[in-house]
């Protein structure tokens, strides 16, 4: 992700308590046990995401999302084109899961995503690989769209932790997640990178056939920025910890972006919150059926929300439109567990 990089006003923030190193590192035997225990109860009659199938996903059953009864990964690979704060200088260890619970028209992963491709990994494997992005010099592990396989992800990290993994968490998800799976991860998870894509259910019905998204999604921000609270880098300015919102801007104001900076104002100060504000929409898979989405984002269009998130003093991420290209659309097919210098 080519951007520019804009900072708040620096002020005085309030203190926060923090630990030497990810959080997952100070948790007792018990209390990870005890979260495996509740995590599996979620998929016993599943209720990990808003859907709320009720299928048994231990026995692999299968519900909206496909997902059965093991992870399925799609590639894992050092990401070079996340958020600065994410990729550094080593990448961001990124862990792509197949499936989805929820289906864009307009998603660019939609060979993971509704088409499910990937393989199964028992947990042990992918705690094996994480260990290897930590080894590759990677500045975290980035579970991305991981809400419908949290009880095998939590039995990975704890492996993980327990073998010596000692980088931050990364929760990278379309934000359409439930507060009480949410809770299960408080202690674990150190960085969140969630989504905010609608300000407007109509639009979320229409485009990603969830029409409660826009309260699901306020509620998870809330919630996720209670556990990690404001942007926190090293000296490196590779993040530790902190939440970080991405938008994607759509055509002819879909996405409802004034809504969204609407909320973010009356719920928190913008200054303890990190945008990522993108222009990298294209009408990709089937959004091309849609006549308001069938047509790439205007420089204007993005420039106006933009404009709009920094004059209300929201700091973060903004792509410069004019550099963007085509990298940052994955392949899928052909990306497995190398390594990507994406946009």
């Amino acid at each position: 992700m080519r951007a520019t990089t804009i900072q708040p006003p620096l002020r005085e923030k309030r203190a926060r308590r923090m630990y030497g190193g990810p959080s997952y590192t100070h948790l007792s035997r018990t209390d990870w046990d005890a979260r495996v225990r509740l995590a599996d109860e979620h998929a016993r009659a599943c209720a990990l995401c808003p859907r709320r199938c009720g299928v048994n996903r231990l026995k692999g059953e299968t519900g909206f999302c496909g997902a059965g009864a093991r992870p399925r990964v799609s590639s894992i690979f050092a990401h070079h084109g996340e958020e600065p704060p994410l990729s550094g200088t080593g990448g961001s260890g990124t862990v792509f899961f197949s499936c989805c619970t929820l289906q864009c028209v307009f998603c660019q992963n939609y060979q993971i995503s509704h088409e499910r491709h990937g393989e199964a990994y028992p947990a042990a494997d992918l705690a094996r690989h994480m260990l290897r992005l930590q080894e590759g010099g990677c500045h975290n592990v980035n579970l991305v769209t991981p809400a419908h396989f949290i009880p095998w992800i939590l039995r990975a990290i704890r492996t993980a932790a327990r073998e010596g993994l000692q980088l931050p968490i990364v929760y990278n998800c379309g934000g359409y997640e439930l507060v009480q799976t949410l809770a299960l991860l408080e202690g674990i998870v150190d960085i969140y990178l969630p989504d905010m894509k609608y300000g407007d259910n109509d639009a979320a019905s229409r485009y990603s056939g969830a029409a409660d998204y826009v309260e699901v999604n306020r509620a998870a921000i809330t919630e996720m920025f209670r556990q990690a609270g404001p942007l926190k880098t090293d000296k490196r300015g590779v993040a530790e910890r902190g939440l970080i919102i991405r938008h994607l801007v759509l055509p002819n104001g879909e996405a409802g972006s004034r809504h969204i900076r609407d909320f973010l104002k009356a719920h928190f100060d913008p200054e303890d919150i990190s945008m990522s504000v993108m222009a990298q929409y294209r009408p990709l898979y089937r959004a091309a059926g849609h006549e308001r989405i069938s047509r790439p984002v205007h420089p204007a269009e993005y420039q106006a929300v933009r404009d709009a998130f920094v004059r209300d003093g929201f700091g973060g991420f903004y792509q410069e439109i004019d550099r963007l290209n085509g990298a940052f659309v994955i392949n899928f097919e052909h990306q497995k567990h190398g390594s990507l210098n994406g946009e």
